[in-house]
């Protein structure tokens, strides 16, 4: 039976709805929807995970949405949080192919977007998720009129050879070893270690309350990833490095870059935005890799920049009736 878990200072979301939804291969994600606290209605907001995350850990920007007039659709990723798994260690943070994201997107479109949450759709994607928008958006199958990406994953700076272990990556994968660790990989949350020198967040307050949530949901809360895993983030990325790619990108997108991002490459962001059609980069100075988990001050500024990019289509309340079903 699927749960959303809560924890002292990260409660629930109150007014949401949970729902298993099942993508075309079969495989079962957990997704989590609410109506908006506002009288009127400006559209939909859908959270696009990171690698490794959860809906709990959003919980403090759903309020965010609703409180600004939106629903918002939430859901997990195959392989980690509640979603099914495809390996029998439930820490591992995997996924056979990236191109099996597109099924997950494309079954929370047609199990919750489109027949029960209102228009216009957003999408709100941090890292791994901004780079499965981008791709999407490519290809022409993201079902969101704009995106707004957090720190999105177009190279990583946390790995200090990428060309070698990319090619690593692949020669393992070839070699029918995709769904075991990276090499020195472990099953310890990376939301779980000290704060002190940690990656995500220099804010200590929402950095514990995360860590709390990811001890909480155990093995939602994955591990590293497997060798499967990086050869699709790697292949991912070296496609959006493609000028022409990124040039061929027609839909509106605010890219946000944080300025001491130690896990995701903030000049390769920049870059990629600027050959982005339309599109609109902010780099937040200070900020590591969870911007939506930072400081106060961090995140005053990103909301600003989203209510700036996303004014959304206000509804009367009557035109939505019918569309939620509460928990």
């Amino acid at each position: 039976m699927l749960t959303l878990g809560s924890t002292p200072d990260n409660p629930v979301p109150p007014g949401g709805a949970l729902k298993a939804v099942r993508t075309e291969d079969g495989v079962e994600l957990r997704v989590a929807h609410w109506r908006p606290t506002t009288r009127l209605v400006k559209g939909t907001v859908c959270l696009l995970q990171g690698r490794a995350e959860f809906i709990e850990k959003y919980y403090e920007t759903v309020g965010d949405l609703r409180g600004r007039g939106f629903a918002v659709v939430a859901f997990d990723w195959r392989g980690q949080g509640e979603s099914q798994r495809q390996v029998a260690d439930a820490h591992k943070g995997h996924v056979a192919r990236f191109d099996d994201y597109r099924r997950d997107l494309k079954a929370v479109e047609e199990a919750v977007l489109r027949p029960l949450m209102p228009h216009p759709h957003i999408g709100l994607a941090h890292s791994m998720g901004g780079a499965v928008a981008f791709i999407g958006a490519y290809e022409g199958w993201l079902p969101f009129s704009r995106i707004v990406t957090v720190a999105p994953m177009l190279a990583l700076r946390m790995v200090r050879w990428p060309a070698g272990a990319s090619a690593l990556a692949r020669i393992l994968h070839r070699l029918g070893l995709g769904r075991r660790y990276i090499p020195f990989g472990t099953p310890t949350s990376i939301a779980t270690k000290p704060f002190a020198r940690n990656r995500l967040s220099s804010d200590p307050v929402r950095y514990a309350r995360n860590a709390a949530a990811a001890r909480a949901v155990g093995a939602g809360a994955v591990g590293d990833p497997t060798i499967a895993w990086l050869a699709g983030a790697f292949r991912t990325m070296r496609r959006l490095r493609d000028r022409r790619v990124a040039a061929s990108i027609a839909i509106p997108a605010l890219v946000v870059g944080a300025g001491a991002d130690p896990v995701c490459e903030t000049r390769a962001t920049e870059r990629f935005a600027r050959l982005v059609r339309g599109a609109h980069i902010l780099v937040l100075p200070g900020a590591r890799h969870e911007i939506l988990s930072e400081t106060d001050a961090i995140r005053d500024d990103f909301w600003a920049a989203f209510d700036a990019f996303v004014p959304g289509t206000v509804v009367e309340p009557t035109r939505t009736a019918g569309a939620y079903t509460d928990a």
